[in-house]
Protein backbone atom coordinates (compact mmCIF):
# COMPACT_ATOMS: atom_id res chain seq x y z
CA UNK A 1 0.00 0.00 0.00
CA UNK A 2 1.50 3.39 -0.99
CA UNK A 3 2.22 5.90 1.73
CA UNK A 4 0.84 9.43 1.54
CA UNK A 5 3.72 11.68 0.50
CA UNK A 6 2.17 15.16 0.71
CA UNK A 7 0.49 17.34 3.34
CA UNK A 8 -0.84 20.87 3.13
CA UNK A 9 -1.45 23.24 6.04
CA UNK A 10 -3.90 26.08 5.41
CA UNK A 11 -2.44 29.16 7.11
CA UNK A 12 -3.67 32.17 5.12
CA UNK A 13 -6.33 33.55 7.49
CA UNK A 14 -6.27 37.00 9.08
CA UNK A 15 -6.86 35.79 12.65
CA UNK A 16 -8.85 38.84 13.75
CA UNK A 17 -10.17 37.10 16.86
CA UNK A 18 -6.62 36.72 18.11
CA UNK A 19 -5.95 40.47 18.13
CA UNK A 20 -4.00 42.36 19.24
CA UNK A 21 -1.38 39.59 18.91
CA UNK A 22 -2.11 39.23 15.20
CA UNK A 23 -1.61 42.95 14.62
CA UNK A 24 2.12 42.18 14.60
CA UNK A 25 2.43 38.50 13.62
CA UNK A 26 0.34 36.07 11.55
CA UNK A 27 -1.82 33.74 13.63
CA UNK A 28 0.14 30.56 12.68
CA UNK A 29 3.24 32.10 14.31
CA UNK A 30 1.51 32.45 17.68
CA UNK A 31 3.75 30.85 20.34
CA UNK A 32 2.93 27.30 21.32
CA UNK A 33 5.12 25.31 23.71
CA UNK A 34 8.70 26.05 22.63
CA UNK A 35 7.71 26.67 19.01
CA UNK A 36 4.71 28.14 17.17
CA UNK A 37 1.28 26.80 16.23
CA UNK A 38 2.41 25.99 12.71
CA UNK A 39 5.86 24.85 13.82
CA UNK A 40 4.13 22.29 16.02
CA UNK A 41 1.98 21.17 13.09
CA UNK A 42 5.01 20.72 10.85
CA UNK A 43 6.78 18.76 13.57
CA UNK A 44 3.83 16.37 13.91
CA UNK A 45 3.66 15.78 10.14
CA UNK A 46 7.33 15.38 9.35
CA UNK A 47 7.72 11.71 10.38
CA UNK A 48 4.87 10.71 8.05
CA UNK A 49 5.20 12.73 4.83
CA UNK A 50 8.02 13.74 2.51
CA UNK A 51 6.53 17.04 1.35
CA UNK A 52 4.83 19.71 3.45
CA UNK A 53 3.13 22.60 1.67
CA UNK A 54 1.61 25.67 3.31
CA UNK A 55 -0.79 28.36 2.08
CA UNK A 56 -0.05 31.90 3.28
CA UNK A 57 -1.93 35.19 3.05
CA UNK A 58 -1.94 37.74 5.87
CA UNK A 59 1.63 38.85 6.64
CA UNK A 60 2.68 36.25 4.08
CA UNK A 61 6.33 37.35 3.75
CA UNK A 62 6.91 37.03 7.49
CA UNK A 63 5.21 33.66 7.63
CA UNK A 64 7.02 32.40 4.52
CA UNK A 65 10.38 33.18 6.13
CA UNK A 66 9.33 31.23 9.22
CA UNK A 67 8.21 28.30 7.07
CA UNK A 68 11.44 28.22 5.07
CA UNK A 69 13.33 28.03 8.36
CA UNK A 70 11.20 24.97 9.16
CA UNK A 71 12.13 23.36 5.84
CA UNK A 72 8.72 23.14 4.14
CA UNK A 73 8.59 22.00 0.52
CA UNK A 74 6.57 24.90 -0.88
CA UNK A 75 4.75 28.06 0.16
CA UNK A 76 1.60 28.99 -1.77
CA UNK A 77 0.42 32.61 -1.74
CA UNK A 78 -3.38 32.47 -1.52
CA UNK A 79 -3.89 35.97 -0.13
CA UNK A 80 -7.47 37.07 -0.75
CA UNK A 81 -8.43 33.70 -2.16
CA UNK A 82 -11.00 31.25 -0.72
CA UNK A 83 -9.75 28.21 1.17
CA UNK A 84 -10.05 25.64 -1.62
CA UNK A 85 -8.48 27.85 -4.31
CA UNK A 86 -5.16 25.99 -4.19
CA UNK A 87 -6.77 22.70 -5.27
CA UNK A 88 -7.79 24.15 -8.63
CA UNK A 89 -5.18 26.84 -9.28
CA UNK A 90 -1.79 25.88 -7.83
CA UNK A 91 0.78 23.34 -8.98
CA UNK A 92 -0.74 20.90 -6.50
CA UNK A 93 -3.76 20.53 -8.79
CA UNK A 94 -1.73 17.97 -10.77
CA UNK A 95 -1.18 15.65 -7.79
CA UNK A 96 -2.98 12.40 -8.51
CA UNK A 97 -2.41 11.03 -5.03
CA UNK A 98 -3.66 11.68 -1.49
CA UNK A 99 -2.78 14.83 0.43
CA UNK A 100 -3.26 15.29 4.17
CA UNK A 101 -4.95 18.69 4.70
CA UNK A 102 -4.93 20.49 8.07
CA UNK A 103 -5.51 24.00 9.38
CA UNK A 104 -2.73 25.92 11.11
CA UNK A 105 -4.78 26.67 14.23
CA UNK A 106 -5.58 23.05 15.04
CA UNK A 107 -3.42 21.46 17.71
CA UNK A 108 -3.90 17.73 17.36
CA UNK A 109 -2.50 14.30 17.98
CA UNK A 110 -3.66 11.91 15.27
CA UNK A 111 -2.20 8.67 13.97
CA UNK A 112 -1.38 9.65 10.38
CA UNK A 113 -0.33 6.09 9.53
CA UNK A 114 -3.76 4.82 10.63
CA UNK A 115 -5.44 7.67 8.73
CA UNK A 116 -3.50 6.75 5.59
CA UNK A 117 -4.47 3.10 5.96
CA UNK A 118 -8.15 4.02 6.46
CA UNK A 119 -8.12 6.21 3.35
CA UNK A 120 -6.89 3.34 1.18
CA UNK A 121 -9.19 0.83 2.91
CA UNK A 122 -12.13 3.04 1.91
CA UNK A 123 -11.11 2.85 -1.75
CA UNK A 124 -9.03 6.05 -1.97
CA UNK A 125 -11.99 8.46 -2.31
CA UNK A 126 -11.58 11.96 -3.77
CA UNK A 127 -12.00 13.36 -0.26
CA UNK A 128 -12.29 11.93 3.26
CA UNK A 129 -12.98 14.15 6.26
CA UNK A 130 -11.93 13.46 9.83
CA UNK A 131 -14.62 13.95 12.46
CA UNK A 132 -14.46 14.67 16.19
CA UNK A 133 -17.01 14.47 18.98
CA UNK A 134 -19.00 17.71 19.39
CA UNK A 135 -18.51 20.05 22.33
CA UNK A 136 -21.60 21.79 23.70
CA UNK A 137 -21.83 25.42 22.65
CA UNK A 138 -19.27 25.20 19.85
CA UNK A 139 -20.22 25.60 16.21
CA UNK A 140 -19.21 23.10 13.57
CA UNK A 141 -20.26 21.30 10.41
CA UNK A 142 -22.08 18.24 11.73
CA UNK A 143 -21.45 15.04 9.78
CA UNK A 144 -24.40 12.88 8.70
CA UNK A 145 -23.40 9.60 7.10
CA UNK A 146 -24.53 6.14 6.04
CA UNK A 147 -21.66 3.85 6.87
CA UNK A 148 -18.68 5.93 5.85
CA UNK A 149 -20.50 7.78 3.05
CA UNK A 150 -21.30 11.38 4.04
CA UNK A 151 -24.89 12.30 3.18
CA UNK A 152 -24.91 15.83 4.59
CA UNK A 153 -22.84 18.43 6.42
CA UNK A 154 -25.00 20.81 8.39
CA UNK A 155 -24.17 23.60 10.83
CA UNK A 156 -27.72 23.77 12.22
CA UNK A 157 -28.81 20.14 12.66
CA UNK A 158 -26.88 18.22 15.30
CA UNK A 159 -25.23 14.85 14.75
CA UNK A 160 -22.85 12.60 16.68
CA UNK A 161 -19.71 14.20 15.18
CA UNK A 162 -18.55 17.27 13.31
CA UNK A 163 -15.65 18.16 11.02
CA UNK A 164 -12.25 18.67 12.61
CA UNK A 165 -10.62 20.56 9.73
CA UNK A 166 -8.47 17.51 8.91
CA UNK A 167 -8.99 15.84 5.53
CA UNK A 168 -7.36 13.52 3.04
CA UNK A 169 -7.99 14.44 -0.59
CA UNK A 170 -6.81 13.81 -4.14
CA UNK A 171 -6.49 17.10 -6.10
CA UNK A 172 -6.70 15.54 -9.57
CA UNK A 173 -9.86 13.61 -8.71
CA UNK A 174 -11.48 16.68 -7.16
CA UNK A 175 -10.70 18.67 -10.31
CA UNK A 176 -12.25 15.91 -12.40
CA UNK A 177 -15.40 15.66 -10.30
CA UNK A 178 -16.13 19.24 -9.16
CA UNK A 179 -16.11 22.84 -10.33
CA UNK A 180 -14.22 25.61 -8.56
CA UNK A 181 -16.79 27.56 -6.57
CA UNK A 182 -14.23 28.93 -4.15
CA UNK A 183 -14.47 27.10 -0.84
CA UNK A 184 -14.55 23.69 0.80
CA UNK A 185 -18.25 23.91 1.53
CA UNK A 186 -18.86 23.81 -2.22
CA UNK A 187 -16.30 21.06 -2.79
CA UNK A 188 -18.03 18.92 -0.17
CA UNK A 189 -21.51 19.73 -1.50
CA UNK A 190 -20.63 18.56 -4.99
CA UNK A 191 -19.02 15.37 -3.72
CA UNK A 192 -21.97 14.63 -1.43
CA UNK A 193 -24.31 14.85 -4.45
CA UNK A 194 -22.25 12.08 -6.05
CA UNK A 195 -21.97 10.13 -2.76
CA UNK A 196 -18.20 10.46 -2.99
CA UNK A 197 -17.41 12.23 0.28
CA UNK A 198 -16.27 9.86 3.00
CA UNK A 199 -15.74 10.16 6.74
CA UNK A 200 -12.79 8.44 8.36
CA UNK A 201 -13.09 5.83 11.09
CA UNK A 202 -9.95 7.35 12.63
CA UNK A 203 -10.34 10.13 15.20
CA UNK A 204 -7.65 12.28 16.80
CA UNK A 205 -6.45 11.18 20.21
CA UNK A 206 -6.36 14.88 21.11
CA UNK A 207 -7.78 17.84 19.21
CA UNK A 208 -8.48 21.48 19.86
CA UNK A 209 -8.36 24.75 18.01
CA UNK A 210 -6.92 28.15 18.86
CA UNK A 211 -9.17 31.04 17.90
CA UNK A 212 -8.41 33.65 20.58
CA UNK A 213 -5.59 34.73 22.87
CA UNK A 214 -7.48 33.07 25.73
CA UNK A 215 -7.45 29.79 23.77
CA UNK A 216 -3.71 30.20 23.20
CA UNK A 217 -3.05 30.72 26.90
CA UNK A 218 -5.21 27.71 27.72
CA UNK A 219 -3.50 25.31 25.30
CA UNK A 220 -0.05 26.39 26.42
CA UNK A 221 -1.08 25.85 30.04
CA UNK A 222 -2.40 22.39 29.21
CA UNK A 223 0.82 21.58 27.36
CA UNK A 224 2.78 22.53 30.46
CA UNK A 225 0.51 20.43 32.67
CA UNK A 226 1.01 17.37 30.46
CA UNK A 227 4.77 17.76 30.47
CA UNK A 228 4.76 18.22 34.25
CA UNK A 229 2.52 15.25 34.94
CA UNK A 230 3.23 12.11 32.97
CA UNK A 231 0.08 10.51 34.34
CA UNK A 232 -2.27 13.39 33.58
CA UNK A 233 -5.09 12.73 31.13
CA UNK A 234 -6.52 15.28 28.71
CA UNK A 235 -9.91 15.21 26.99
CA UNK A 236 -10.10 14.73 23.24
CA UNK A 237 -11.29 18.29 22.72
CA UNK A 238 -10.79 21.17 25.13
CA UNK A 239 -13.44 23.72 25.96
CA UNK A 240 -11.48 26.13 23.75
CA UNK A 241 -11.91 24.01 20.62
CA UNK A 242 -14.05 24.53 17.58
CA UNK A 243 -14.89 22.46 14.54
CA UNK A 244 -15.09 25.29 12.05
CA UNK A 245 -13.24 24.47 8.83
CA UNK A 246 -12.30 28.03 7.94
CA UNK A 247 -11.78 30.58 10.68
CA UNK A 248 -10.66 34.19 10.65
Amino acid sequence: MPKTRHALIMAAGRGRRMGPLTDTIPKPMAPYSDSTLIGNGILKLRPYVQNIHVTVGYKGAMLAKHLIEHGVSSVLNTDGRPNSWWIYNSLLKDLDEPVFVLTADNVTDIDFAALDADYHAQGSPPCMVVAVDPVQGLEGDYVFHEGNVVTALDRHRCADTYCSGIQVLNPVRINQLTSDHGNFTEVWRQLIQRRLLRVSTVKPQRWFSVDTVADLLRVNARKGEREGDKHGREPLVTDGGTASESRD
